[in-house]
Formats: C-alpha cells, structure tokens, sequence
C-alpha cells in the first residue's frame, strides 16, 4: 500500500466524518443538506448542496463519496453517478480497502 493512496483516502474519510456531522445537525424540514466535497485534495472547501437523501443514497456503500464536479481521482475511483451538481465516486483497489475500515457508520454497527 502506497503512502499516497493511504494519504488520499485518509483525507476523503475525514471530510465523510464532517459530512455526518453536518447531516446529523441539519433538520429534516431542511430543503437541502450543504456537505463539503470528499475529494482528495486536503485543501480543497468547496461546498455541495444535495437534496434529502442523496446524501443517504450516497453513504449506503461504504467505498462512495461525494465530489464536485472535475474532482475525480482517477487513479483510485470510478465515477459511478454524476448530475450538474456533483459526482458521487466508487474506491477501488487500496482507497476502497481504506475508505471500509475508517467507515464510522460500520462502527456503529
């Protein structure tokens, strides 16, 4: 396993966990859900608004994450569902096997 691929899924990962963050504090009569981009630019602030269960949709597979639009990795993701106003991308290879095990909702579980 490469240090910049346990690097990059590592950054995607923490961006994910602040993204629960923000969906457990927004209420449900919310229109939207503002996320950040999971992308694996560590410097990367852009902000996604996803309608109401998107994001859901998105979190039901471990290896899924949401990114702006053009902020595709792919050395270790494969664009599984884009629209205008994002992609939601698939690990593969070691970024998968990082993005499973730092998966909180599995944790939980």
């Amino acid at each position: 396993m490469s240090v910049r691929e346990t690097r990059l899924a590592s950054n995607e990962a923490f961006f994910r966990e602040l993204n629960e963050r923000l969906e457990a504090i927004t209420p449900d009569s919310a229109s939207g859900l503002v996320v950040v981009c999971e992308c694996a630019d560590e410097d990367c602030a852009e902000r996604l608004t996803l309608h109401q269960g998107e994001y859901e949709e998105i979190r039901a597979h471990d290896t899924h994450f949401v990114v702006a639009v053009g902020h595709v990795d792919a050395t270790i993701e494969d664009v599984v569902r884009r629209n205008a106003r994002f992609e939601v991308v698939a690990k593969r290879g070691v970024a998968a096997e990082i993005a499973e095990a730092l998966d909180t909702r599995d944790a939980d579980s």
